[in-house]
């Protein structure tokens, strides 16, 4: 098992950045891809970012390629997300997630909320 806890959320401005965590716990993390996602209500969750064991990999989907960027450590069991420029389109649920195949995501964590006024 692999706890996830999200944290870095809040209410910020368009044009303001905002970093988050997920803190990882269990099993070791440095054997897991990790990947950032988000989710509106009423729509359906959005692939994000997501980054390779060793930190070395990543991808992001266009929406948001150019304007965050995922890292990871993995002394301190956690990844991050910097979240730039951020507009209010970009207000959702954010959530980490955690698997051992490069899509296949096994873990979740409860999500931070990130609401970004125009």
């Amino acid at each position: 098992q692999v706890q996830l806890v999200e944290s870095g959320g809040g209410l910020v401005q368009a044009g303001d950045s905002l970093q988050l965590s997920c803190a990882a716990s269990g099993r070791p993390f440095r054997f897991y891809w990790m990947a950032w996602f988000r989710q509106v209500p009423g729509k359906e969750r959005e692939f994000l970012a997501r980054i390779s064991p060793s930190g070395t990999s990543t991808y992001y989907t266009d929406s948001v390629k150019g304007r965050f960027t995922i890292s990871r450590d993995n002394v301190k069991n956690t990844v991050y997300l910097q979240m730039n420029t951020l507009k209010a389109e970009d207000t959702a649920l954010y959530y980490c997630a955690a698997g051992l195949g490069v899509q296949d995501y096994q873990y979740w964590g409860q999500g931070t909320q990130v609401t970004v006024s125009s």
